[in-house]
């Protein structure tokens, strides 16, 4: 089993939308420039912290030529870890993944992400929340990518665009809200 997560699918972008992206969290309280070092960090492949520009972080994820580990901050000790990935298939991929944070920072990093999902210019393809790491986020890289014929458990709740959506719709056990911007909003739905 793995640790908590948020997996968020999106279109690769033509143009960098870190900033615009580091802005919506902001909001939520999360930041990208460390409070006390100045800068975003990154870790490199030792997970040493490297500190750089944001304009650097960003133009280094705009060549999408590798992964990349980062991180956002709630305060100079509490950070959510960030794997940026780019797909072949033209997504981008971010999984955050939520150990460590108390209740109220793992829904503020679902605020935010559920934000940037809707507000950003970048198409997203769906939002997987799994709290708990019931599932590994990979599990979901089939049916988002591929419109594999198998989903995983469901998570705590699933923002998706067709034709992901559209194979959660007819399902009982699971509540449906539109969330705008043609994405749906999926959780299981509560006894009455």
């Amino acid at each position: 089993m793995a640790d908590g997560f948020i997996r968020w699918y999106r279109e690769a972008a033509a143009t960098p939308v870190l900033a615009q992206q580091a802005q919506l969290f902001e909001r939520h309280g999360i930041v990208l420039v460390h409070p006390t070092r100045g800068g975003a960090v990154v870790l490199d492949v030792e997970g040493n912290a490297v500190v750089m520009r944001p304009e650097e972080l960003g133009h280094l994820l705009a060549l999408r030529i590798a992964s990349l580990t980062m991180n956002w901050w709630f305060s100079a000790n509490v950070n959510v870890i960030d794997q940026y990935v780019y797909e072949p298939l033209g997504c981008e991929i971010q999984t955050l993944w939520l150990d460590g944070l108390t209740p109220q920072q793992e829904d503020a990093v679902e605020a935010a992400v559920m934000a940037a999902a809707r507000e950003l210019p970048v198409p997203t393809r769906a939002v997987i929340v799994d709290r708990s790491g019931a599932g590994d986020p990979e599990d979901w890289d089939s049916a988002v990518l591929y419109e594999g014929d198998g989903l995983p458990p469901f998570p705590d709740r699933v923002l998706a665009r067709h034709p992901l959506a559209q194979r959660f719709t007819r399902s009982p056990v699971l509540g449906r809200q539109e969330a705008g911007g043609g994405l749906t909003l999926f959780s299981p739905a509560r006894p009455s």
